[in-house]
């Protein structure tokens, strides 16, 4: 039976979450029950396209790519996968009309890890983020609002400014794998082989003005994901707060993670703000 099916695929969903990512799991426990799981069904659809340009480097990485195009565009024409991450993925998708535009996107900006290695202007750097990261954000404002096409339309773009703060921060976390490990150069006008401070201020500068945005966001959202997109945006402003204070030399030449036990003092203290309204 198709039920018992689509049980085990929730649970790959989760899985997967749980396995990948210790900050945006803990942030997904924070939502309600009611949305958890399609939450998990889109994070583990988006999980797996990026492991494969970013982690499969001993095998075709554009032959499982192309391959995991058709099988997305098979799951969401007949409504189920053999694929248990995709099935799960194509139940979120019919069940809160997420737009058809946004998977292309987002499928598009990570094809051109493929073979892309360098952003050298604003436009090719703006529109990598808003198929990686501010079409990801997209997808769970549907799932936020329950497919209220107005609400959508009037938290769209705190929405998109959230996705681009936490893929900037991302990305200037992993400044030394990407471009030691993957060759890759994100930030436009940018040396990375000469990182100083002045371009580490404007980085982050832009990266505020996003968060500032997204935060407005955040306080219009409704009940059932306040309180957990509230503390993926902690999390995230804590790891840019940590790289504003690190020199860009040594930005460049380590990770810098926020520890468990930090985000866990995180989750307690952004419930206070939550719960006496002081976002």
């Amino acid at each position: 039976m198709k039920a018992l099916f689509d049980t085990v695929s929730h649970k790959c969903s989760k899985a997967v979450t749980n396995s990948y990512s210790t900050s945006f799991s803990l942030a997904t426990k924070m939502l309600a029950n009611s949305i958890r799981q399609d939450i998990y069904n889109i994070y583990g659809f988006v999980r797996f396209a990026d492991e494969i340009v970013d982690s499969f480097h001993d095998y075709d990485k554009q032959m499982l790519f192309d391959r995991f195009e058709e099988d997305v565009e098979l799951a969401l024409q007949q409504k189920i996968s053999l694929n248990p991450i995709l099935n799960a993925f194509q139940e979120t998708y019919h069940k809160f009309n997420i737009d058809r535009h946004l998977v292309d996107s987002f499928l598009k900006s990570m094809r051109l890890d493929l073979h892309k290695n360098d952003y050298l202007t604003e436009a090719d750097y703006k529109m990598y983020i808003y198929g990686s990261a501010d079409v990801v954000g997209l997808m769970c404002l549907k799932v936020f609002v329950k497919g209220d096409k107005n609400r959508y339309e009037a938290l769209k773009d705190s929405a998109m400014s959230l996705g681009s703060a936490f893929q900037k921060v991302n990305f200037l976390r992993d400044l030394k794998a990407d471009f030691e490990d993957l060759s890759r150069t994100y930030f436009p006008n940018t040396n990375l082989n000469h990182l100083d401070e002045i371009s580490k201020k404007a980085i982050i500068e832009d990266i505020e003005n996003d968060f500032a945005l997204g935060l407005k966001g955040i306080k219009e959202l409704p009940i059932e994901a306040k309180f957990g997109v509230f503390m993926a945006y902690r999390y995230y402003n804590q790891l840019l707060k940590k790289l504003k204070n690190t020199p860009a030399l040594d930005i460049k030449s380590a990770r810098i993670r926020v520890p468990n036990y930090k985000k866990f003092e995180l989750l307690t203290r952004s419930y206070v703000k939550y719960q006496l309204n002081l976002m």
